[in-house]
């Protein structure tokens, strides 16, 4: 057994290295609200529970130390590229929270975003909130820990590194993000639309009255409500899409 802890301790710093860059990023796990302790904790016990089944499709320890650090840079990079196009696709409620909060007159109030780890509109925050909560809530995120061990047929170790396919991957997932956003979006940009048209035409009737200091009370008080009405359908639509980036490691 002596001469065999060197494997053990090779396959667990390959099953680490994937499984951590992926947690690190991953929504819900990779949080920097989460302590670091807490998710190095985390990223341990998976490794215990992962390696165990990727065993068979690891390869064998190099004889020498530069091949062995080149596998684990290696795997390190494949679980930061899975875990890097999950975060891009976790943007989608920025760039729907960004939208929103013009729509509706509430862009410049800003809240701390644990997502981003910066301040941001404080619709995107709540969105943000929501989704992370609705993760868990739906039990999809068994759904990304299934992905991520079953990566290892989809990615599997010592093979060549698919640079070219995870940059298309990340550039689809940041066009879905961007799009999704809008897409969530429409309602608000559709009543700002309309309510700015209708603004533009009663400062013209009446341009000495103050026209906008009188309606952006109105503008605020109808974008929340308009908002409210859709969170649901916005929350439908990013599960649905988060579940199909999923099954598609599964």
């Amino acid at each position: 057994m002596i001469f065999e802890l060197p494997d053990y301790v090779f396959l667990g710093a390959l099953v680490f290295a994937r499984m951590g860059s992926i947690l690190m990023l991953l929504p819900g796990f990779g949080e920097q609200s989460v302590p670091v302790p807490i998710r190095l904790a985390f990223a341990l016990m998976v490794t215990l529970v992962v390696a165990p089944i990727a065993a068979p499709a690891l390869p064998d320890m190099p004889p020498r130390p530069l091949p062995v650090a080149g596998l684990v840079v290696q795997e390190m990079l494949i679980g930061l590229m899975i875990g890097g196009v999950a975060r891009i696709l976790l943007s989608t409620a920025s760039v729907a929270g960004q939208v929103i909060g013009q729509s509706s007159g509430l862009a410049m109030a800003q809240s701390f975003d644990p997502s981003q780890g910066q301040q941001g509109a404080l619709l995107a925050t709540f969105i943000n909130l929501t989704f992370m909560t609705l993760i868990f809530v739906t039990e999809l995120h068994h759904l990304f820990l299934m992905a991520a061990v079953n990566s290892y047929a989809v990615f599997p170790p010592a093979g060549d590194l698919p640079v070219g396919d995870a940059a298309l991957w990340a550039l689809e997932a940041f066009a879905d993000s961007f799009r999704l956003g809008v897409q969530m979006a429409a309602p608000l940009i559709v009543y700002s639309l309309i309510f700015y048209l209708a603004l533009g035409v009663l400062s013209r009737l009446m341009p000495q009255v103050q026209i906008f200091f009188i309606a952006m009370p109105s503008n605020v008080m109808v974008g929340l409500f308009i908002f409210a009405i859709a969170l649901g359908a916005m929350s439908t639509v990013w599960l649905a899409r988060m579940e199909n980036f999923a099954t598609e490691l599964v």
